[in-house]
């Protein structure tokens, strides 16, 4: 059932096995597998064999046990395991598959932990690397800083309060100066029991606060709701701003950020091109083959646009199928060039469908040089799109430079 619920849910591959040995013999491909889900009977092995197992190898490993027993949850807790399931509570399997996914998730995330005691730094970043991060250790809040700037990987931050030189308190506020809530998660911990103290943490924009000593279950407990967070505010923020079918930005998120590299590029004097793309004939493609095959025209064309952009380039999904690419440091001379070559790329496209293959074309307007403003930009290439559609489509039309 847990193997079941991970595939269909999570779409992750899991191999399912029913003796330690078995589990030994898939282990053999060590690169595979970052986590494992054990029961405690096994024909082949007693409890204890079983953990040694999994945990001499540096797996993230979570027991699944039938019968509750605090003696046995305490002394597997103490263990390098990182949590211990009850089978037969209820939603244990919802429970399980969110675990499975948390950890998955931390092992593209890295988490900081500031803290000047090189034991208990220790033990925290031995605990969050058992949670599957990349753990970074700095010992005062300065290191810790640098860290920050030169490490983007970093989603997650756990300073204790009391340092020399920079306490938690003004390393957090320092922190928010230049990485906002939703991008990091910030928690503080000390062993101080001042009564203004996490009050202090979080107005100066710390996420959360623990006490110390805090036990195992309750730090995975705080640092996995933290992480879930971010997830959700990222994907709050991917809702808000991308569009849904394509995974390009949409209308509104391109104007906002638009506006500010046209300005950019005017102040600077940079050349500044705008297109816009306009897919040829798309109801006939709709209503000759289907809905979904339309989509996945969207799909092909939205894909083709983001691997012809460049990494300064901000490609968007206009509405319905017309597309829009704003383009820095293009001179005039080379964005005829570069957009015939993507009026090529799209015109080779062959969709599926069914037994069939769907080819498409596009019409293409650009506006290749800076206007008094960005409307007045995209009013010119909307326009010069238009010619092209008169023109007999599947052809770019450039303005005057």
């Amino acid at each position: 059932m847990v193997a079941e619920a991970i595939r269909e849910r999570l779409g992750l591959p899991v191999t399912a096995v029913t003796s330690l040995a078995d589990a030994r013999r898939a282990l053999m491909d060590e690169n595979r597998y970052f986590l494992v889900l054990t029961g405690l009977v096994l024909a082949d092995a007693d409890q204890q064999t079983i953990i040694d197992t999994f945990v001499s190898r540096g797996l993230p490993t979570v027991v699944v046990s039938g019968v509750y027993d605090e003696t046995i949850r305490q002394r597997i807790l103490g263990r390098s395991v990182v949590d211990c399931v009850l089978k037969s509570a209820p939603g244990n399997i919802d429970y399980l598959v969110w675990l499975v996914q948390r950890l998955d998730r931390n092992r593209r995330l890295a988490a900081l932990v500031v803290d000047d005691s090189l034991t208990a730094r220790s033990y925290t970043a031995a605990l969050l690397a058992m949670y599957g991060f990349r753990v970074v250790e700095a010992g005062d809040g300065a290191t810790a800083l640098d860290l920050l700037a030169s490490d983007r990987g970093i989603r997650l931050v756990v300073v204790d309060y009391q340092m020399p030189g920079m306490d938690g308190i003004e390393f957090t506020r320092r922190v928010r100066e230049h990485h906002a809530r939703d991008k990091l998660a910030i928690i503080g911990v000390s062993a101080s029991e001042r009564a203004t103290l996490v009050a202090q943490f979080l107005k100066n924009g710390a996420n959360d606060f623990l006490h110390k000593p805090y036990s195992r279950e309750e730090f995975f407990c705080r640092i996995s709701q933290n992480a879930d967070n971010l997830d959700l505010i990222g994907t709050l923020q991917d809702l808000a701003t991308k569009d849904f079918l394509t995974g390009l930005p949409n209308r509104r998120h391109f104007f906002e950020q638009a506006r500010r590299r046209f300005d950019q590029a005017v102040a600077a004097g940079r050349p500044l091109a705008v297109a816009m793309l306009d897919i040829d004939h798309f109801k006939h493609i709709n209503d000759t083959w289907g809905h979904d095959t339309g989509d996945a025209v969207l799909r092909a064309v939205a894909a083709t646009l983001a691997l012809a952009a460049t990494s300064q380039d901000l490609v968007a999904r206009f509405g319905g199928e017309e597309f829009c690419m704003l383009a820095p440091d293009m001179p005039v001379d080379i964005a005829m060039r570069r957009f015939e070559r993507l009026r090529r790329a799209i015109a080779d496209l062959r969709i599926p469908c069914g037994d069939a293959t769907v080819s498409l074309t596009v019409s293409i307007g650009v506006c290749p040089a800076p206007r008094e403003s960005l409307h007045a930009m995209l009013s010119d290439a909307d326009r010069l799109l238009y010619l092209a559609k008169a023109g007999g489509r599947n052809r770019v039309v450039t303005g005057e430079g």
